[in-house]
């Protein structure tokens, strides 16, 4: 079978020669400009996390509804913490995605930090479901990074680039849960079509399949990750600040064969964000006479807060 997305080995990055590292930063260019969408193997984030993870989520989204609203935060946008089902739409669409979620961000020990970084919020009843996330969103920072690092390079800027950018960003762990289908849904699918708002994302396997995404020829194709890959695409603000060089890809959760509506769908992205700060201009060496610059300067913050509102989490 054909597969939607190439696929990289992140260790001949981290760990290869000269020659190894200059393959990869060329077929992760290549792929993040022509597709988008990368699977990436041997990527550094321990399969014990991601398991640890799945389990608490799963006894996470297994509890009653009221046990789970009393960790839904009013005015945070969605940003730490649960929202239910229901609540969320892709920017173009008025019908809600068939999923509730928890969100994780940034861990910050800096008082003067806590305006920009509000506390985490604490599950009481799954101590597990804390400790797995706070672990597994350090090891998506570390490989996330790594990522960033041979973009940096394929886009001829210094290797560290993002570093300074990404450390203690605004990045978010989500953990979400797309509940059994019971009746015909009203034109609802498990998250209809949308982009990213981020710099990357890094998505582990889903404990089902449903992910598609939009090729330039507008046919949906499905990304069927194999065991231990785990896909990575391109957001909107690395689309920005590239100039449309890179390619912040359409793509969806459908919903599974009526067959299959009795299984729930439990998946894992993990939402790489600079610092609110990051200036998303541009950059001058992707602004040619064939691609005239197409964005307005703007900052990860002020973008972020832009689309929040556009998706219905912030008001």
């Amino acid at each position: 079978m054909e597969r939607a997305i190439p696929v990289v080995d992140l260790s001949k990055f981290v760990d290869g020669n000269e020659q190894e590292r200059q393959a990869f930063v060329e077929k992760l260019g290549k792929a993040f400009h022509e597709v988008g969408f990368v699977g990436v193997i041997n990527h550094g984030i321990p399969k014990e996390l991601v398991d640890g993870f799945y389990s608490s989520s799963k006894e996470f989204f297994s509890m009653k509804k009221e046990v789970k609203n009393k960790y839904e935060m009013a005015g945070m946008a969605g940003q730490r913490g649960y929202t239910s089902f229901g609540k969320e739409h892709a920017k173009q669409s008025q019908v809600a995605d068939l999923k509730e979620f928890f969100q994780i961000g940034q861990y910050v020990d800096d008082p003067s930090l806590k305006e920009e970084y509000p506390d985490n919020v604490m599950v009481e009843e799954v101590q597990s479901f804390n400790t797995h996330g706070k672990d597994l969103y350090k090891a998506f920072e570390k490989s996330g990074g790594a990522l960033l690092r041979a973009i940096a390079l394929h886009l001829d800027l210094e290797e560290s680039y993002f570093d300074h950018q990404i450390d203690r960003g605004n990045s978010i762990l989500r953990s979400i849960h797309y509940p059994p289908i019971t009746e015909e849904p009203r034109s609802a699918i498990r998250a209809e079509q949308h982009e990213d708002i981020n710099l990357i994302t890094l998505l582990v396997g889903a404990s089902a399949g449903g992910l598609q995404l939009l090729t330039a020829d507008n046919e949906w194709k499905d990304i069927t990750p194999a065991e231990d890959e785990i896909v990575i695409n391109v957001g909107d603000m690395l689309q920005r600040l590239t100039n449309n060089y890179l390619k912040s890809t359409t793509h969806r959760v459908v919903n599974p064969p009526k067959e299959q509506w009795h299984v729930p769908r439990l998946s894992i992205p993990f939402f790489l964000h600079p610092k609110g700060g990051m200036d998303l201009t541009c950059l001058d060496k992707c602004v040619t006479e064939d691609r005239p610059i197409a964005y307005e300067s703007i900052t990860a913050g002020e973008y972020l807060d832009e689309r929040l509102r556009e998706i219905g989490l912030k008001k």
